[in-house]
């Protein structure tokens, strides 16, 4: 059984990115570049280090990402006061109407995938899924399964 969980959930994320990249690519962007535009909406002025880590990619592919979406205009590297070797990347005034237009793509593209999956429904995948990262996060030492939930 957890075979096909592991499936389930690996396809449906892959189902999920292909379908957002192809929508992102409409409005000129990628799910990874959406990604560092939507992380620096929420945290803007990150070391490029610090965002490399809290989006899981390797620094130097970062530093690709980040050096395109300059030249787009849409964020630009600025000295740290506090570490002269460090590069902060702080999103521009021109990447606002790209973060709402592509804001309003996630939130549409979500509603339309969810569509049909009750709202009780959502919560529970959503628990089940926090159970599975804790457990993941903690070397696999998890707390035994919430009631009514399998691990």
């Amino acid at each position: 059984m957890e075979d096909l969980l592991a499936f389930e959930l690996a396809e449906t994320a892959q189902a999920l990115r292909r379908a957002f990249d192809r929508r992102a690519g409409a409005l000129g962007t990628t799910r990874a570049q959406w990604r560092v535009l939507a992380r620096l909406a929420r945290d803007d002025g990150q070391r490029q280090i610090d965002l490399a880590d809290s989006l899981d990619v390797e620094p130097i592919t970062l530093c690709r990402m980040i050096d395109r979406l300059s030249e787009a205009g849409l964020v630009e590297r600025r000295d740290d006061p506090a570490d002269r070797r460090a590069r902060r990347v702080h999103l521009t005034a021109k990447a606002a109407p790209v973060v709402e237009s592509l804001r309003g793509l996630a939130e549409t593209f979500f509603a339309e995938a969810l569509s049909g999956v009750g709202e009780q429904q959502q919560e529970q995948v959503r628990d089940a899924l926090r159970r599975i990262r804790g457990n993941l996060s903690d070397g696999g030492r998890g707390a035994a399964p919430a009631k009514g939930m399998k691990a």
